[in-house]
């Protein structure tokens, strides 16, 4: 062994091991080995020989760079209880990176003795500890799986300090996480789907019911049975009450207040008297003052009133 160099290049540590023992950990740098300068050796061989027969010892190099662009995900989803939904299952994926730190535990507790053992190795290790630490980080946060987006950030901290004891136990480090997705079941996104669509119609009275009775006028159209004359007669049928449900409801639909329908109003220059819905005077041509109505009830609101004389509310 003397005269023997040791070359250990950067983002590498090697072991020197000895009859199954780990006695030495070298960091990146040119060595000459040499049984003085290795005291644990110098302990192990015996003193007879005079440190001059050979020694027959293993070196194992072990790759310290960060490993990142690791990809973890939930394989079955996550049960979780929500304010909004009840109990309702998520499924998450992201990536992640992780180093060796302590190159003597990692020998110890991953790869023994193997001659060789990949980065994948460890990962089908270690993903099961992400997947884990992700699961009580939400369960233990208690946020709306509406609010999960907004915190995928603080998510991935509490994951990278809570999981860095469970790593050092094999000489790793978590470094970085990054959740990319959490999603929600199929189901569930489309009734949440329908919610905006209603939310974004419930600006105008009776517009949704619309918005259903045509739905069912198209499905009505789509009947299978039409290509049979007593299909067709069914379908007629529907098709006619569904129209008429359609025409009642367009007429006890109230996007607008109609209650000035019909009224006239005087211009303010020559008197001349105008629909209550025109914007300008006929006879003169004088800008009229257009009706303002309440965005909640619908009642007219006269001047330049700040709040609603029926409901209150504000304008």
């Amino acid at each position: 062994m003397n005269s023997s160099t040791l070359v250990v290049r950067p983002s590498q540590v090697a072991l020197f091991v000895h009859k199954g023992q780990i006695c030495d950990v070298f960091a990146p740098g040119t060595y000459k080995l040499a049984t003085e300068n290795i005291p644990i050796i110098t302990k192990l061989l015996s003193l007879p020989t005079g440190f001059e027969s050979p020694i027959k010892a293993e070196i194992y190099y072990v790759n310290t760079k960060q490993i990142t662009g690791v990809k973890w995900g939930t394989q079955n989803p996550i049960m979780m209880r929500d304010n909004d939904f009840g109990n309702v299952r998520i499924r998450a994926f992201g990536v992640y990176s992780f180093k060796v730190e302590n190159a003597k535990e990692f020998m110890k507790e991953m790869f023994g003795t193997n001659a060789l053992y990949k980065a994948n190795d460890v990962c089908e290790q270690v993903k099961p500890m992400v997947v884990q630490g992700f699961t009580d980080a939400v369960a233990e946060s208690k946020i709306s799986a509406l609010d999960l987006a907004a915190n995928y950030k603080e998510f991935s901290q509490v994951i990278v300090e809570t999981s860095k004891s469970e790593f050092e136990k094999f000489g790793l480090k978590l470094c970085s996480l990054v959740i990319e997705n959490i999603s929600l079941p199929e189901d569930v996104e489309k009734a949440l789907d329908e919610r905006t669509k209603l939310g974004v119609l419930s600006d105008k009275m009776g517009t949704y019911t619309q918005y259903q009775a045509a739905n069912a006028m198209r499905d009505a159209a789509k009947n299978p049975n039409g290509n049979n004359f007593a299909g067709m007669g069914m379908g007629i049928s529907a098709g006619v009450g569904l129209g008429q449900v359609f025409t009642q409801t367009l007429a006890n639909a109230k996007d607008e207040p109609r209650s000035t329908q019909g009224k006239t109003k005087k211009c303010s220059k020559c008197g001349a008297e105008v629909s209550s819905n025109a914007k300008f005077c006929p006879e003169c041509g004088e800008k009229m003052p257009t009706n303002k109505f309440c965005t909640e009830c619908g009642a007219k609101i006269e001047g330049n009133a700040k709040f609603c004389p029926e409901c209150g509310a504000k304008l």
